[in-house]
């Protein structure tokens, strides 16, 4: 997922909180929630390979930890929840299959037993919407705005599970507007459309929505939560599933001319000239 285009407050569930702090990756333990935030305010927080190893990390450890009811995700510096990868980190090595790595992170995200919840203020395109489409629920701020403009910037594609988790909270309209046109989607359409819970005036409303939110879930019957995210997991499941040539239609995307010239003209920031083929 190359698509980078280029207050952190977590809930506040309680007063004592274990706060383990990186550079890239903030993670703020509560009573019974656990905050994320992504920390390149500078790069509008795109995402690289150690940051994805660290959110992989803490989904391997959340997957069997009965004491955390509820995941927040969130960006640092208002102006982005999240901007796509970190280029010189998605070129390190065989393309597809970090894109097969990145799938398998999300994959696990989406499996938490815990309600995971991404609180979005700005940006929120390429690789951060896969992590909030992710996620069980979204709020965001009436700025942001959400899309996937790979078409126009550098000439790839995605897993075809990512499209369909795309058409599933965005619906099949917003998401062939965002992949097919290249459009962002202001938050107002998409809460319109139901990928959203609310959208808030401000970083202020956002924290307080989410807090609501916590709250709410916590005092939640953890029986009908576990239940439920289990029936729409399996759904997901059904309609979800990538194709069996998968990997071979992805190769022949990376492998081609128009990849090829999308990374040359992102590094140099000029605007690619993409073939007709």
């Amino acid at each position: 997922m190359s698509y980078d285009t280029a207050d952190t407050d977590g809930p506040r569930a309680s007063d004592e909180t274990d706060v383990r702090t990186d550079d890239d990756l903030l993670i703020e333990r509560g009573d019974g929630v656990v905050t994320v935030t992504f920390n390149r305010p500078e790069r509008r927080n795109a995402f690289t390979t150690d940051m994805y190893k660290r959110l992989r990390d803490l989904c391997d450890e959340l997957a069997t930890d009965t004491s955390v009811g509820v995941l927040v995700l969130r960006g640092a510096g208002g102006a982005a929840f999240a901007a796509g990868n970190e280029i010189s980190d998605f070129l390190s090595g065989d393309v597809v299959e970090y894109e097969q790595w990145i799938r398998e992170l999300l994959n696990k995200l989406f499996e938490l037993p815990q309600v995971t919840i991404a609180a979005i203020n700005g940006v929120c395109v390429g690789g951060g919407l896969a992590v909030a489409t992710h996620c069980d629920l979204r709020v965001a701020t009436d700025s942001s705005r959400f899309g996937y403009p790979i078409a126009r910037t550098l000439g790839n594609a995605l897993s075809a599970p990512i499209v369909y988790r795309c058409a599933t909270v965005f619906g099949e309209s917003l998401t062939r507007e965002m992949l097919l046109a290249s459009r962002l989607v202001a938050a107002p359409r998409a809460h319109a459309a139901g990928a959203l819970v609310t959208t808030v005036e401000d970083d202020d409303g956002l924290q307080e929505e989410i807090d609501s939110l916590v709250a709410g879930i916590t005092q939640a019957s953890k029986v009908t939560l576990r239940v439920t995210k289990e029936q729409l997991l399996t759904r997901a499941r059904v309609i979800e599933t990538a194709p069996d040539d998968e990997e071979a239609l992805l190769r022949e995307v990376y492998e081609g001319p128009d990849f090829a010239e999308g990374v040359r003209a992102f590094l140099a920031k000029e605007t690619p000239e993409f073939g007709q083929g």
